[in-house]
Order: C-alpha cells, then structure tokens, then sequence
C-alpha cells in the first residue's frame, strides 16, 4: 500500500503512474473525484471488481459505476449512444451527473447484478482524468465501507479500506460531499434514480419528460 501526495509535481506523477500499473495489474486504486473520493479498478476485470466490491462489503446487487476520462472513452461501452444521453453529456458532463445506459451486449463487462446496462460518469476533477487517460474506463465506488459515510479525503478512505488498496491519491479534500445525481436513459421516459450534484431542474431544463421514483 503506498499514498502519494498529488500536491507535488514529482509525486503526483509517480502516483498517477502506480495508480495505472496497480489498475492494470487488476489491484484497487483510491482516487479523488469532483464529488468524493472513490475506490477503483479495472472495468473490464471481473476479478477486480470482484476484489472492489468485497473491498467496501458490497453485494453484487449493488454493482460499481464506471467513471471514463472522455466522452469518447463510451465507444469501449455503448454502441448506440441514446439522443437524449448527448443532450445531458454536452451540456452537463465532465460533471455530477451518471448516466444509466446498456452497454455492447458482446461486452466481457461484470460490474454486479446490472442486466445489460451501465451507469457511467465523466468527473471534473484534474487527478482522476489524468488517471483515467491511462487506464480507460474504471470501475469506481465510493470510497467507504457499505453503511458509512462517503470519504471527503483520502486519510477517511484510507482508514475504512486499509491495505486492500493498493495505491492512494491524495489531492486534498473533495470539492463536495453531494454524491452524483443519476438518470437512468435505458426506458423511453427517462428516470431519475438519485437525485445528487445536478439539481433535478437543471436536468428537465434538457429532460423535460424526466420523471422521478
């Protein structure tokens, strides 16, 4: 387990170099994001997502988002982007805001129990893009254990996780503690799951059939 302080030129770039080795090697990352900070690994390793969700004692009915660098990183997930997806990507992301889309039916993708579908999120936050432009897209989860509060820094992620982390960056507190808001777009009303960072009037300012459970 090694912490790299992402305040320092050198050691962030050491730190975001382990990061994707630790990520590629199928190990678990913490990193910070615009919302909280969140545990991560390799989306496409079943095996760590596996050692994700254990991580936080997380159920695989509660399966792990996927955070991408880019808009463009969708092409590893979707075929067809729904229309409306590209209205809320265009206007709202990088940002708080997941969307729930099916990802490529022929795609080796085990996130949990998630029926074909992916809730995906690019974040606004320097570190965590620079990672994810190593790496591709990521599973990532908050960073807590299953029942406790979401971590604002990497000293309370660090505490709940432990040494089933392989590698921390720290970049200080998160922006927010407000989780992402989350609109599922695989129905042809969409629906919003949680609402969180993006108010839910800024959503059917581009939504305006968005309805709400």
């Amino acid at each position: 387990m090694r912490c790299f302080d992402c305040a320092q030129g050198s050691e962030r770039a050491a730190g975001l170099r382990e990061a994707a080795e630790a990520v590629r090697g199928g190990d678990l990352v913490v990193l910070p994001t615009d919302t909280v900070y969140g545990v991560g690994a390799d989306a496409f390793s079943p095996a760590a997502v596996a050692r994700l969700l254990a991580a936080k004692g997380r159920g695989r009915h509660m399966p792990s988002p996927v955070l991408i660098g880019s808009p463009d990183q969708l092409n590893a997930l979707v075929d067809e982007l729904p229309i409306r997806a590209g209205q809320l990507i265009e206007a709202l992301w990088p940002g708080g805001l997941t969307l729930v889309v099916r990802h490529k039916p022929s795609l080796p993708l085990d996130l949990g129990e998630t029926r074909g579908t992916v809730a995906v999120r690019m974040p606004d936050h320097r570190v965590a893009l620079d990672l994810l432009a190593r790496t591709g897209p990521m599973a990532v989860s908050s960073a807590n254990l299953t029942g406790h509060p979401s971590p604002q820094d990497c000293d309370a992620a660090q505490t709940m996780l432990g040494e089933s982390v392989a590698v921390y960056l720290d970049a200080g507190p998160t922006p927010a503690a407000v989780p992402s808001s989350i609109v599922d777009l695989t129905s042809e009303v969409p629906l919003l799951l949680r609402a969180g960072a993006v108010g839910a009037d800024r959503i059917r300012e581009l939504l305006p059939d968005l309805t709400e459970r």
